[in-house]
């Protein structure tokens, strides 16, 4: 017998509210086994596998591949291996109704509920076996009126959930879509959806594009060497309204990129900080000749400036613990391990992996986890608990040039270091002048939780550390 169920989008941390389908991994109708990668999904600063929990087949995909959904949207119709009729397939999901897990962070704090049909009887979940619903269900039903006998469960075994009390008793929604693009058309062939739309614009015969990603995927970049060789250029953005451009014998051209879910993200979390969060600074110079020659003194891998800089701001969060701290609306977490974050830049945007219980770790240590750390950031392959918390923060600039620059307060945490790139300048060595390399640090520090003198204590001890390298 034939079980169809809906394929949602998942909920990863109670701040998820959607994510992005990157790429389906499998095609309509084709049976998959347990295990098989089923779709890569993105969310704020990741890129999730979901792996298919046992044997069956896609018989409708509805989401669109580099399309965003909310948190429980219906994103395909799941069959356990047999055949469905469309007309199946189309009462599951005009009956669908997508639970309403989803957490908006930029919601109000006190969302009013969805109109629910009034209540009726608490007889219509009474007597109702455990196993075959939970007691939440139980509860939900009878607050609704719902006969949960009338309700496909999601569950092992048909269990009734919470969720799936809430798709029976509520309306669906209206959705309207619009855009300047016409829909990309299917393929056959392995290839990104940008790549589908921009050889479906310039007439393009993916199938004779030679695919430079994973198992000759086709790319973006894949097809527009295909122009650059046959003379045709790649669609321009829409003429932009010159009415209402500046006057002048030069207007402007520009394309118009939306902000990816991580960017939003970013810029929600920064915006909040720089709003709600009363910053100071606390700046200083620090010689680093001397961490630069032992450094250069180690044989084989060498621990990078920026390891040795994590270990000096781990044992000086253990000196001056003020700094080791999270804030949280009117209360001060203090932990007892330096929890670190360390800003990575990637192609995605700004991604902040913690190493957890860095002043017990050596520079050996710190030196092989941040490498792992920093590669998978890269490649959207961390885990959400290794980029959430934290109890204090290092960006570090140097490797671009800068030479000094003052950071954002990344929240809860309550403190941020930035580090700038080492350059020659004159100290004072006991009377004498010498030119040495200098790094400037700035310390960002929340002044809610965080008085200037234990700004001062920290930055001391930090500058002991990082020149007299031989205490790390």
């Amino acid at each position: 017998m034939t079980t169809l169920t809906p394929f949602t989008m998942p909920k990863w941390g109670i701040e998820m509210a959607e994510g992005t389908i990157a790429e389906w991994m499998v095609a309509e109708n084709a049976p998959f086994t347990r295990g098989t990668v089923l779709t890569l999904i993105e969310t704020d600063k990741i890129t999730n596998e979901v792996e298919a929990e046992k044997d069956g087949r896609f018989v409708r995909i509805i989401a669109e591949a580099g399309q965003s959904y909310p948190v429980g949207a219906l994103l395909a119709v799941l069959s356990n291996g047999g055949e469905a009729s469309a007309a199946e397939i189309d009462a599951l999901v005009a009956s669908f109704r997508p639970s309403e897990s989803g957490f908006d962070p930029e919601a109000s704090s006190t969302p009013s509920p969805p109109s629910a049909p009034p209540a009726t009887s608490d007889a219509a979940a009474t007597d109702i076996d455990p196993a075959l619903a939970s007691p939440t269900a139980i509860q939900e039903a009878r607050r609704l009126g719902v006969d949960l006998a009338q309700v496909q469960g999601s569950g092992r075994n048909g269990r009734v959930f919470a969720q799936d009390v809430h798709q029976t008793a509520y309306p669906s929604p209206s959705v309207s879509l619009a855009g300047p693009f016409p829909a990309t058309p299917p393929s056959s062939v392995l290839s990104t959806p940008v790549a589908r739309r921009l050889a479906a614009l310039n007439s393009v015969d993916l199938s004779s594009v030679a695919g430079s990603g994973a198992r000759g995927k086709v790319k973006r970049d894949d097809v527009l060497a295909v122009l650059k060789q046959t003379g045709a250029e790649a669609p321009s953005p829409p003429a932009p309204d010159m009415s209402a451009a500046p006057a002048g014998d030069h207007a402007a051209h520009f394309d118009v990129v939306p902000m990816s879910s991580m960017r939003r993200t970013i810029a929600r979390r920064l915006t909040e900080a720089k709003q709600q969060i009363p910053h100071f600074y606390v700046r200083r110079r620090v010689r680093a000749d001397r961490l630069l020659a032992l450094r250069g003194a180690i044989q084989g891998e060498r621990p990078s400036v920026n390891d040795f800089i994590i270990r000096a701001c781990a044992l000086a969060l253990m000196e001056v613990p003020a700094l080791n701290i999270q804030v949280h609306d009117k209360e001060m977490h203090r932990f007892s391990g330096a929890d670190i974050a360390v800003a990575v830049a990637t192609d995605r945007g700004l991604v902040t992996p913690i190493l957890f219980g860095a002043d017990d770790l050596s520079l050996t240590d710190i030196h092989g986890r941040m490498a792992s750390l920093a590669q998978r950031a890269r490649t959207g392959k961390l885990r959400p608990e290794e980029f959430t918390g934290g109890s204090f923060s290092i960006s570090n600039l140097g490797g671009f040039g800068v030479e000094q620059f003052d950071a954002i307060i990344n929240p809860p945490q309550g403190a941020i270091l930035a580090v700038g790139a080492a350059r020659p300048e004159p100290v004072d060595d006991d009377g004498a002048i010498r030119i040495v390399p200098v790094l400037h640090l700035s310390l960002s520090c929340d002044h809610r939780a965080i008085d200037g003198a234990d700004g001062g204590r920290f930055m001391a001890a930090l500058a002991k550390l990082i020149e007299q390298p031989h205490l790390l």
